[in-house]
């Protein structure tokens, strides 16, 4: 931490310089977020749904967002720790099997729109299984990095307030702050300066790890463990659908995670080059499998719950609050109207009317995931006297 802080300030003009530049990069979303109050009776279904899932979401980040100073600001209209409080230490005392109660005696719902839009855009996300060794042999070839010694991230906001929430990722070579390897780079050269915590049997199975940002493990050994999100290189993350598009290569209306995975085993001799074009690369902690039942640490810090967790746009958005969501599912169409909780983030998660589901671990989990782009429209519960401050 040192060592990044002091680059950081030795750095403080370029970066200050790069602002312009990032936001080139980073363009924001459409349409200003707006919020207006409703009613709980406005939020489709919301009678006869279940949300004890949510309650016990909630209830993991209560205890993260507990763990702060009390002047800690929650979000940019979600108040500070202490206007928590109060909720979270009822959500303790809270029964599951009263969580309709619960939510509606403490929060207050407010529907988000983006500008003018109120419909926005909800995918999924699943813990993938890779299968690997602790020592490379056979078709055990592909590494997974832990975090670099040489990676340092600056967080901008703290040199100008203008640029809160926003971060520049490199390396020091020559007392100058450049860009850190791409993934292409990486691949060919390796890392030097990062562990390699075990190398799978399939480069595909990890590009995907790489997308969904955790995942499980099992070693050849009979042994398990989780990988965990641990950092990234700051490279813009490129959707490689996309780069399938434009190749020709799949259609705009059959491009999923399935098709994607199935064109990339097809075609083994492109397949690198098609990965390539994606430059983010991200690095892992390994812990161990713990509560099988839950998913890896989210960005809040709290372990997250198969579908009841959402990652959102956290320069938009709050970290901890619940959010209903009114869509469908992939394929069938049916109903998808339930309260989630808003515990991770992610590089493609950008716009204010904008989530990404966790669906947990497992075959369906991957299925749901890999084919859920669903229109929709999205709710904010917060705290009543957060609520009643905002017009």
């Amino acid at each position: 931490m040192t060592r990044r802080v002091v680059a950081g300030l030795f750095f403080i003009a370029l970066l200050l310089g790069a602002a312009a530049v990032w936001r080139l990069l980073h363009p924001a979303a459409p349409g200003p977020l707006q919020l207006a109050h409703v009613h709980f009776s406005d939020l489709p279904d919301w009678n006869s749904g279940d949300p004890r899932q949510a309650l016990l979401a909630f209830q993991r980040s209560c205890t993260v967002m507990m763990a702060a100073p009390p002047e800690t600001v929650v979000g940019a209209y979600a108040g500070n720790v202490a206007d928590w409080r109060g909720v979270c230490d009822a959500a303790a005392k809270a029964d599951v099997n009263a969580a309709r109660d619960f939510f509606e005696q403490w929060f207050a719902p407010l529907a988000v729109r983006a500008g003018n839009a109120s419909d926005g855009l909800f995918t999924g996300y699943y813990e993938p299984l890779l299968h690997a060794s602790i020592a490379r042999h056979g078709r055990h070839q592909t590494p997974v990095y832990a975090l670099p010694s040489d990676l340092v991230t600056v967080d901008l906001g703290r040199f100008r307030d203008t640029l809160k929430g926003e971060h520049v990722t490199g390396r020091v070579e020559d007392h100058s702050l450049v860009p850190y390897p791409t993934r292409a780079a990486i691949d060919t050269d390796g890392l030097r300066s990062a562990k390699v915590l075990f190398y799978a049997d399939d480069p595909v199975a990890v590009f995907f790890l790489h997308i969904q940002g955790s995942g499980r493990v099992t070693f050849d050994d009979g042994t398990s463990a989780r990988v965990a999100y641990a950092g990234q290189n700051g490279r813009p993350y490129t959707a490689i659908g996309r780069t399938l598009i434009a190749q020709h290569q799949l259609t705009r209306d059959k491009t999923s995670l399935q098709t994607i995975r199935a064109w990339l085993v097809a075609h083994p001799d492109r397949a690198r080059a098609v990965m390539e074009s994606d430059a983010s690369y991200v690095f892992f902690k390994q812990t161990p499998v713990g509560d099988a039942a839950l998913g890896a640490v989210g960005a809040e810090g709290a372990a997250l719950t198969p579908d009841a967790s959402i990652a959102v746009d956290t320069k938009i958005h709050p970290l901890g609050a619940p959010f209903f969501i009114e869509t469908s599912l992939p394929r069938s169409g049916a109903k998808l109207n339930r309260l989630y909780v808003a515990q991770d983030t992610g590089g493609a998660i950008t716009g204010a009317v904008r989530a990404d589901i966790f669906f947990g671990f497992g075959a369906r989990a991957e299925d749901l995931a890999g084919e859920m782009k669903q229109t929709g429209r999205m709710f904010v519960l917060l705290p009543k006297p957060v609520a009643a401050r905002i017009r």
